[in-house]
């Protein structure tokens, strides 16, 4: 099990953060167009052309229903208001590497063996190849299991955690995308954050960062959102806290979306739900021409083709809405 005590989190400022670039394997398997080249003929490092830009996006209606049978023709995208050529387009054709952020709390502790049943039916959905990662959180936020494809033992992991301590969700999401980040898994990202969002503690790291880490990460956050048991008081004390993280401002900047679960009796049919969604997504790739480094992002714009209508209106696109260029 390893730890990452608040004291030890690192502050990650925009400047080093660049766009992600999709893992080596992943570039093969799907983009056989790159040039890929060893560095030298000693050397069996490989090097991919590094302005590959990936994002991933989900389209509603207006209704919410999901629009899910679009073509690469069917999407524009822009980058700081210049349109851009797609060059990759999938729909649930890449690995899926989840990192599942489970509050410990308190107030979560009833909830814990409802949603060791939930998980064990919800994760089985997934592909064979996806994998996932536990980290739990209280007053100090921890990785319980790594990436792994064996998610029955996810599960088995849900079952052994005792509730107890603080809610600090703000270093529960942080060091998530933080490990997605360092470790660089191949394919898509998401950030499934499990709790009633009653914050206690605000960590070490505020929204503006949590954004900015989950960016560079290419990681999409997600919140079930599950009902805690939390009396008045602890309710008041939690509004009168400074720097709780914004999980709605996070969620939309990387993409995502919030689940609401009303009850314990919904807790798998809406975790399954969660996860149908996030199966559903896009992936769009393209190349930048950017090639300055620099602290400001680039804003991206992603919508469809003037026949669908006007995004907002006619449809609805979750898509993170800028990336930190790298070389």
């Amino acid at each position: 099990m390893s730890k990452f005590p608040r004291r030890e989190l690192r502050h990650l400022s925009p400047l080093g953060f660049g766009m992600l670039v999709v893992s080596i394997s992943t570039v093969l398997a799907c983009l056989p167009q790159i040039a890929v080249h060893a560095q030298d003929d000693n050397s069996s490092a490989i090097h991919v052309n590094s302005n590959l830009v990936m994002l991933d996006a989900t389209v509603k209606t207006k209704a919410g229903a999901i629009m899910g049978d679009l073509k690469q023709g069917d999407f524009e995208v822009r980058e700081d208001g210049a349109a851009q050529k797609i060059a990759l387009f999938s729909r649930d054709e890449l690995p899926l590497n989840v990192a599942l952020v489970l509050d410990l709390s308190d107030s979560i502790e009833p909830f814990l063996g409802p949603l060791r049943d939930a998980a064990t039916t919800a994760l089985a959905t997934l592909k064979p190849d996806d994998q996932v990662a536990l980290f739990t959180f209280s007053t100090d936020a921890q990785l319980v299991v790594p990436l792994t494809k064996d998610k029955d033992s996810i599960a088995a992991a849900i079952s052994t955690l005792r509730g107890g301590g603080a809610t600090n969700i703000n270093d529960g999401i942080f060091v998530a995308a933080e490990n997605f980040l360092t470790t660089a898994p191949q394919g898509r990202r998401v950030i499934i954050l499990i709790s009633d969002d009653v914050g206690t503690d605000a960590g070490a790291q505020g929204t503006r960062d949590i954004i900015t880490e989950t960016i560079a990460a290419d990681a999409s956050v997600y919140n079930l959102k599950i009902p805690g048991y939390n009396p008045p008081a602890t309710r008041e004390y939690a509004a009168s806290i400074p720097g709780l993280v914004n999980i709605g401002k996070v969620a939309e900047a990387s993409g995502g979306e919030i689940f609401d679960v009303p009850d314990t009796a919904h807790l798998g049919s809406v975790f399954s739900a969660l996860l149908e969604r996030i199966r559903t997504r896009y992936t769009l790739g393209y190349y930048t021409s950017a090639s300055e480094v620099g602290s400001k992002p680039h804003k991206l714009d992603v919508r469809l083709a003037p026949s669908f209508g006007t995004k907002g209106r006619d449809y609805v696109i979750l898509a993170k809405g800028s990336y930190y260029f790298r070389p």
